[in-house]
């Protein structure tokens, strides 16, 4: 049995990027760019007025200026202007070559052709120089960076309309259990609705893997050997859940050691999840979650969130980690490392009822996770402790 920080070392070494894809633009929000993007061209691609106002050949003695035309975005217009002469400008608008500033029609007095600055003013004022933010050929987002709105907003306005980027892993879930019934269907005595898929795919969804399948299988070895087998053969990640421990009807270990699949490691010295599997065959990898829900969802977003950012090109990164104070004495049972749910309020932490790894209740309003060590048993009121933030 190994503890946390050595699950964390084993999957950050054992697990590899997918490969790329050439995608559209449009359709790449939330995923990693492969490769860096250089820009095809100049940012902007000519001079550009920052305002409304007036581009006049500006000099320093001079105040009032004979307004000679106008330009407004999208023209292509650049008149010739003289010392002491101007145009009617729009944000946006290419600046005349013979302008040198733009003054904001805020500070302008105009008296029909004629335009007064009223404020002091300097040469470039309210120009965006050609090539300014970026020029051709610079890389405008690198290798690694995720895609944003403002990321897709910005390659498109260099003309970018297809990225290379890392895909996203392909996800089999798995639950296994003769007590797991669908909701919608009555209960017979020993039976209960089978809610980790439902939660898990739902945790898929909060962080954006839409790619994924589900399937229920009863406790027969032959039908979950032959169902984790497909899996493995048509996923990047498999997740299952139950039938991981070492019971009668736990058939999951048994299946992954004849498919030959490597184990990484089995059991991490933690409370709740402490029977959690991760291994690989090739380049899939194979998670093995407790049954417990809060059990199999604790695990979801220490181990296997982690190891999906990880193929996904972000580096092995789950949820946000910070330091916070707990808000009362915290004595822990044992000798395990614990994830406790938790509540922040006031900047402080404080540990809710109902940490049983059956039990979901506390997790449905807990908006992080407190981590004590193995090696740590009491925390002191205001004492800070790392956590993960749910939300």
């Amino acid at each position: 049995m190994i503890n946390v920080e050595e699950a964390f070392k084993i999957l950050s070494q054992n697990v590899g990027a997918n490969a790329s894809v050439n995608m559209d633009l449009n359709a790449a929000l939330g995923y990693v760019l492969a490769e860096d993007v250089k820009s095809l061209i100049d940012m902007p691609s000519f001079d550009q007025s920052a305002m409304d106002g007036y581009a006049f050949n500006f000099q320093e003695d001079i105040n009032d200026y004979k307004v000679v035309g106008e330009v407004a975005a999208g023209s292509s217009d650049n008149p010739q202007l003289k010392i002491g002469e101007g145009v009617r400008i729009f944000t946006g608008a290419m600046v005349p070559n013979d302008a040198n500033i733009v003054v904001q029609q805020e500070w302008i007095d105009r008296n029909e052709n004629m335009a007064t600055i009223t404020q002091e003013v300097k040469v470039g004022r309210n120009i965006r120089l050609k090539g300014e933010q970026i020029q051709q050929g610079d890389i405008a987002l690198e290798k690694g960076t995720l895609i944003t709105p403002a990321g897709v907003g910005f390659l498109t306005g260099l003309g970018i309309a297809e990225v290379s980027v890392v895909q996203k892993p392909k996800i089999s879930l798995i639950t296994t259990g003769n007590e797991l019934v669908k909701v919608g269907n009555g209960l017979e005595p020993g039976q209960i609705y089978e809610s980790n898929s439902t939660m898990l795919a739902a945790a898929f969804e909060q962080y954006d893997f839409k790619n994924y399948s589900m399937t229920t299988v009863v406790d027969n070895y032959e039908a979950t050997k032959e169902n984790i087998h497909e899996a493995i053969q048509n996923s990047d990640v498999v997740i299952l859940t139950g039938g991981i421990s070492v019971g009668d009807y736990d058939f999951v270990g048994k299946a992954l050691q004849e498919l030959n699949v490597e184990q990484l490691f089995y059991k991490i010295n933690q409370k709740p999840g402490k029977p959690i599997y991760m291994g690989k065959k090739g380049d899939t990898i194979i998670a093995g979650l407790p049954g417990n829900p809060a059990a199999a969802l604790s695990c979801f977003y220490m181990y296997v969130l982690p190891t999906l950012h990880l193929m996904m090109g972000k580096g092995f990164q789950g949820l946000e980690k910070v330091a916070l104070p707990l808000g009362e004495d915290y004595t822990k049972k044992g000798s395990r490392a614990e994830f406790l749910k938790a509540r922040i309020k006031d900047g402080q932490l404080f540990v809710l009822n109902m940490q049983s790894s059956a039990m979901l209740r506390s997790f449905a309003t807990a908006d992080a996770l407190v981590y004590i060590p193995a090696s740590t048993t009491n925390v002191a009121k205001m004492e800070k402790v790392d956590a993960y933030r749910l939300r």
